[in-house]
């Protein structure tokens, strides 16, 4: 069931006195408030994104033989859509009504109709029912999990939701070279609208705190944590994920200084050796 978009109110952001200071798993949906949440696809831009990333989902998630999908951070539902629109069956899951609404009406108007469900991913299988072949988190949505026990409990989570040769794509921004060797950006694959900056305020090991500025003067932030890829793997392989392959910005080779984006492909299932 769609939520009621009109139950959602306008409010704004609110960091306190010292923004840099709010380093909370909890604060992720209050970050989402109705306004950012209506410009977002400025920021995406679909069509743009979906040139950039070609197929490269679809074919992972078809050479695991993927039949049913958990998205679990569906934002405004880019993935969800192109999943439904391959022929895939989806279950779209956000903890930010805002976000469900918006995706709600963005396949609406594509013709499609998602099914919905407001969860925490660290309690998810308390709100989604049944067993997946694959969840995706996308989007550099993982990066809302400021503990390391949440994140534990998130990945374990998304394992239990898998079925037993299951496989998880998370996705990351280029957090390395951003805390080694500052922040630089092609905004060529996930953050390719016009006229609409991404860029880090604020950077240390503990958190990411972006600025996203559009045309018309409207600025919104979100405090991220900056997670370090073989941090991530290691977290993944701790879980119990037998194999984690990591791409480059959709490239199996790659220079570690040159991505703007890590995905992660990790299966339950051993398929040989990690790359």
């Amino acid at each position: 069931m769609a939520p009621d978009e009109f139950l959602l109110e306008y409010k704004s952001q609110d960091y306190g006195t010292d923004p840099t200071e709010v380093r909370s798993t909890d604060t992720y949906t209050d970050e989402y408030v109705r306004g950012f949440v209506e410009k977002w696809d400025e920021l995406i831009d679909w069509q743009q994104r979906w040139e950039s990333e070609g197929d490269f989902f679809i074919e992972q998630l078809k050479a695991h033989g993927v039949k049913r999908v958990l998205d679990v951070a569906t934002g405004t539902g880019f993935h969800s859509v192109r999943l439904l629109e391959a022929g895939f069956d989806v279950v779209s899951v956000d903890g930010s009504p805002y976000m469900l609404a918006r995706a709600f009406e963005n396949a609406r108007q594509r013709g499609r109709v998602l099914r919905t469900v407001q969860a925490d991913w660290r309690w998810l299988n308390q709100d989604v029912y049944g067993r997946f072949d694959a969840v995706i988190c996308l989007g550099n949505s993982f990066t809302h999990l400021f503990d390391e026990r949440d994140r534990r409990k998130a990945l374990a989570e998304f394992y239990s939701a898998l079925v037993h040769d299951g496989v998880l794509i998370l996705d990351q921004r280029n957090y390395d070279e951003m805390l080694d060797h500052g922040f630089s950006s092609k905004h060529k694959y996930y953050y390719c609208g016009e006229k609409v900056s991404a860029e880090p305020e604020h950077v240390d090991e503990g958190l990411a705190r972006f600025q996203y500025s559009f045309d018309d003067g409207s600025v919104y932030h979100l405090n991220m944590f900056p997670l370090r890829k073989d941090y991530t793997r290691h977290l993944m392989q701790e879980v119990g994920f037998q194999s984690v392959s990591t791409y480059g910005d959709f490239q199996e080779t790659y220079h570690e200084r040159e991505p703007d984006f890590f995905v992660h492909v990790a299966s339950k299932k051993y398929e040989g050796a990690p790359r």
